[in-house]
């Protein structure tokens, strides 16, 4: 399956959309390098279409997004009446198309994402879209597709391009949805359950065995899981949460250091601040400093 891979932000942004017909007999305009995505989703008919030497049958229910660098030919002309919307839509931010979703987590494995965001920057994502797929619930998607190009006849009203924007944004999210229906491993699941429970009780003194026993898996098993899906320990991780979450309390309350430290979950205060400094580079008592007036 090829992937649009998307850098944000920015987010993708709308440009136009509207309804179009393709007569028994007719094909779909051949184009070079138009600088704008162009999606199509096909409500009846068929729409034969090639790109870049890849040719596609772009039936009712399928949505294929034509790229602004390359190539778009009719590979044969309709063979009935088919009814489609076209969705022009750009980027201001970096995109690719992969060749295929495997190679995608091969060459971005999971333990070199992020396993906290910084608290107050902006961290850029990369988000993938399928180029062409068959939706398993073309109604939905259908109907926003609608909506959006019935607001394109009422642009004089106020407010109606930033629902446009808006609209867009579900069209994307309903085929993100589709580039990101494959079950997780079983490894994926243990380490967001392993996860989910360090962050419900960072508060608390949590135990490898008790850590274990409320997902049922062994310690072993879970620091490995956790390893190749955060890049690193079950400890570690409990650490540096416990670190963000100061952070909140050192930026947003008149709490001391010490009193901190406890709300977080380290027993000492010169331990918080040894652990602190080794992620942050700055004493808290500095990093508050940052924000006073």
């Amino acid at each position: 399956m090829l992937i649009l891979e998307f850098t944000l932000p920015p987010l993708p942004h709308f440009i136009a959309c509207d309804y179009g017909r393709l007569p028994v007999g007719s094909r779909h305009v051949s184009r070079r390098n138009t600088g704008i995505f162009d999606l199509l989703f096909v409500q009846s008919g068929c729409i034969y279409i090639g790109e870049e030497g890849r040719d596609y049958e772009v039936a009712a229910g399928d949505c294929f997004i034509l790229t602004p660098d390359r190539y778009h030919y009719s590979t044969a002309e309709c063979k009935e009446d088919t009814l489609y919307f076209w969705l022009h839509f750009q980027t201001t931010g970096p995109w690719t198309l992969l060749e295929q979703d495997s190679e995608y987590r091969l060459e971005h494995p999971l333990s070199e994402a992020p396993v906290f965001l910084p608290t107050y920057t902006t961290t850029p994502f990369t988000q993938l879209i399928p180029q062409y797929v068959h939706l398993s619930q073309p109604g939905k998607f259908n109907d926003v597709l609608e909506e959006l190009t019935l607001l394109g006849k009422s642009l004089h009203l106020p407010g109606s391009r930033f629902k446009q924007q808006l609209l867009f944004q579900e069209v994307l999210r309903q085929l993100a949805d589709f580039a990101a229906s494959e079950a997780p491993s079983a490894q994926m699941v243990c380490a967001e359950r392993a996860a989910a429970y360090l962050r419900e009780h960072y508060r608390e003194e949590v135990t490898a065995k008790a850590l274990g026993e409320s997902i049922n898996f062994h310690p072993v098993y879970i620091a490995r899981c956790m390893q190749k899906a955060f890049g690193c320990s079950p400890a570690a991780y409990l650490v540096r949460y416990r670190v963000e979450r100061s952070k909140l309390l050192l930026m947003q309350t008149d709490l001391s250091i010490a009193r901190i430290a406890e709300e977080v979950g380290f027993n000492q205060s010169a331990y918080f601040t040894s652990c602190f400094v080794k992620y942050e580079g700055v004493s808290p008592r500095k990093y508050r400093q940052r924000f006073a007036y």
